[in-house]
């Protein structure tokens, strides 16, 4: 190898460990990368992408780097910029087919590309209006979530019924029906020209499928391919990684199956795990050395996935092998398990624990509270917002849809011309300089509210400059900083906003802070109420092990006894911290769904008039459609009130806090005990402990005592 060859390898690969190294350094063929949290993954295969281009194995037009969010992808493209690599092509699947799909549309289809629908709710709700169905905000949301897992498995809603059995009632509909609405939603967008973002997959696939000249010519445009987070693959995405492919192998793939979390909207491992099968001369590389976390935090995450009992062979193969995490950092503090007595006090004692934190040097862009369903920040926000602290809300208003921020950009796009003709400053200096007539001073605020909202917005602003000024060279000028700006913009690669962040475990994928606080983990919420299979339940785990995983240093996992101030306590930790917590014990397998003791069985006959009950519904009244019903209309309207408030406040379907089976067998028994309400069916051990005392309280109330 020439000396130029040497510099190279020093440079792009010199600080690389063994496996990162032997990753960047694997340019051809099928490669497999099992990469475990904080492993450093998207800094290999930066460095291979880099690696590959400096020394010619790829140009850097054919290659496509295809991540699952915008925000990852703009991630990706900043630090391909830092390594002198521009030009890579690095986009979600979406953002690839989208562009494929403008490209070939004339020629393939003709005419205009239809219009690309934003949102599904106003059709949907337009199709269910047209086969008079009653729906509310919550069961659309959930019938549009099911329509897409249904579009991503590349199912119709000709063939929908037969292969859906088994998901429940979405929307609160039986499966018949949401293939009715699911067929109308689709005549809509036909008669107004429009599809969504599966119909830009599908749409895709099928012009590659059928057009053997756009397959080719889109072939010679890409000739090697990366995968990121490939365990988040649904049939969808692989079957048009497949048609990108064609007869080739020139595919690297990085993902942890110990991460699966969105098998709710198609996701599956099984394209991960059977990588080896399908690619049987492929290179497969772990990485397990965790860079991100102390050893105290990798060891209560690699407990907690030890601690697995079998679920199954479906499970297991979701799930197997589990990498094992080995910690590089130095020791930190042990993480801290704390149990309260409700939830107003556990929102108090991690503000106070906060506070600590912050004292102690600790900045608050580098703190999150993480939790299970987005109806919990409330708490939080409130506790956080009594103790002084700021904070922002994952998910809410976008950083650059704020107004201080378009018109900082505004304004710093208007200065490039007098700043290129005038005396050179340092690019963080003249930001500063620019933004300080909207506000922005060294020193933040002392007052909170939009004041220090806005203050911290232009803060984020100027602590990019200085930092992409630090990674670029002090060449980098304030016109190419305003690119990158509208770059992040179209991406929503915000940059870092000091404040606490308020998180779902979900929204927190892909990102790490140096103290995090994982919240509300008792049994209904942790695993949630509604995760009835082993499956389900090790879905639910995976989400725990990346909630921890996601924690540098710092790590607290609490939990409250009862729900409101001098509540019944008779909530229970989750059981995943069986084993993990202090004084606790490893019964998982005696609080697992195998282990629970069999309700007994509802009666098959009606209980009015002995007619043989023929649904699951009926089984669970105890009473067949054809006779009245028993209960008094004011309980069951109480009932189904509270169903709806529970629901929104969980961002939750209806059906899954007590389906309407459910809550009409309620109704008519009024059970006045949570030993009489456990014996109805549809009432399990997660649900008793997380709603049992609301139900009797709302039967209670109507009952007018």
């Amino acid at each position: 190898m020439t000396s130029a060859d040497g510099t190279l390898e020093d440079r792009i690969l010199g600080g690389l460990d063994e496996e990162q190294r032997e990753v960047a350094s694997t340019l051809t063929g099928p490669l497999c990368v099992l990469a475990g949290a904080g492993t450093g993954k998207t800094r290999a295969i930066t460095h291979r992408i880099a690696y590959g281009v400096h020394s010619g194995v790829y140009s850097p037009q054919r290659l496509l780097a295809v991540t699952f969010t915008a925000r990852a992808a703009a991630e990706m493209r900043s630090r391909l910029r830092d390594l002198g690599v521009p030009n890579v092509q690095a986009r979600t699947f979406h953002a690839a087919a989208l562009r494929q799909l403008q490209f070939f549309w004339p020629q393939a289809i003709g005419g205009t590309l239809p219009s690309l629908l934003d949102h599904k709710a106003n059709m949907i709700a337009e199709a269910s209006r047209r086969l008079r169905l009653s729906t509310d905000r919550a069961s659309i949301r959930d019938l549009a979530a099911e329509i897409e897992w249904a579009k991503v498995s590349m199912l119709t809603p000709a063939n929908y019924l037969e292969n859906a059995q088994g998901r429940g009632t979405p929307g609160g509909l039986d499966l018949t029906a949401v293939s009715r609405v699911f067929q109308a939603y689709e005549d809509i967008k036909t008669d107004r020209n429009v599809i969504d973002f599966e119909d830009v997959l599908l749409i895709t696939v099928g012009i590659l499928q059928e057009d053997p000249k756009v397959a080719a010519t889109v072939r010679e445009q890409y000739r090697h391919f990366v995968v990121d987070e490939y365990q988040d693959v649904s049939p969808l995405q692989q079957r048009l990684l497949d048609l990108w492919l064609g007869e080739r192998d020139e595919l690297c793939v990085v993902g942890d199956a110990s991460q699966t979390i969105y098998s709710f909207t198609g996701a599956s491992p099984q394209h991960l795990l059977g990588f080896k099968a399908r690619y049987p001369k492929a290179t497969v590389v772990k990485l397990i050395r965790d860079y991100r976390s102390t050893p105290q935090v990798v060891k209560l995450a690699n407990d907690l996935l030890s601690s697995r009992r079998s679920g199954g062979p479906a499970a297991d193969a979701a799930w197997a092998p589990p990498l094992k995490l080995v910690a590089q950092r130095p020791a930190g503090p042990d993480p801290r398990f704390v149990e309260c007595p409700d939830d107003e006090a556990e929102a108090a004692v991690v503000a106070g624990k906060i506070q600590e934190l912050l004292n102690a040097g600790v900045k608050a862009s580098e703190i999150a509270i993480l939790f299970r369903t987005n109806g919990q920040s409330e708490a939080y926000e409130q506790a956080l917002a009594s103790a002084g602290i700021g904070y922002q809300l994952r998910g809410g208003e976008r950083f650059f849809a704020r107004k201080e921020v378009r018109d900082a950009i505004l304004q710093l796009r208007a200065a490039t011309r007098a700043v290129a003709e005038g005396p050179q400053e340092t690019l963080g200096q003249v930001v500063r300089d620019i933004i300080a007539s909207l506000g922005y001073t060294e020193n933040a605020p002392h007052s909170g509210g939009a004041l220090r909202e806005r203050w911290e917005s232009l803060a984020a602003l100027v602590a990019l400059a200085d930092e992409l000024s630090a990674t670029r060279g002090e060449s980098f000028t304030l016109a190419e900083f305003v690119n990158e700006l509208q770059e992040r913009s179209v991406a929503q690669h915000a940059p870092t906003v000091q404040g606490v962040t308020l998180a779902s475990l979900h929204a927190a994928k892909g990102l790490e802070w140096d103290a995090v606080f994982l919240v509300g983990l008792s049994e209904g919420l942790m695993p949630i109420s509604f995760a009835d299979s082993p499956e389900d339940v090790d879905e639910e785990r995976r989400l725990l092990y990346v909630g921890i995983t996601r924690a540098r240093e710092h790590l607290n996992l609490s939990w409250s006894t009862a729900r409101t101030p001098g509540g019944r306590a008779n909530r229970k930790p989750s059981r995943f911290l069986d084993g993990l917590r202090p004084d606790s014990v490893a019964t998982a397998s005696a609080r697992s769904s195998a282990g629970k003791p069999r309700k007994a069985a509802a009666p098959a006959s009606c209980r009015v008039c002995g007619s043989m009950l023929a649904t699951g519904a009926e089984r669970k009244v105890g009473r067949c459609n054809q006779c009245p019903p028993s209960y008094e209309e004011q309980t069951f309207e109480a009932l189904r009130q509270w169903r709806r408030e529970e629901a929104q406040s969980a961002d939750v379907p209806a059906y899954v806090v007590f389906t309407d089976a459910t809550l009409t067998a309620i109704a008519e028994a009024r059970p006045g005990s949570l030993e009489q309400l456990a014996g109805l069916a549809g009432v399990g051990p997660s649900k008793l402990e997380r709603y049992g005392e609301a139900v009797l309280q709302v039967i209670e109330q109507s009952s007018g005592h």
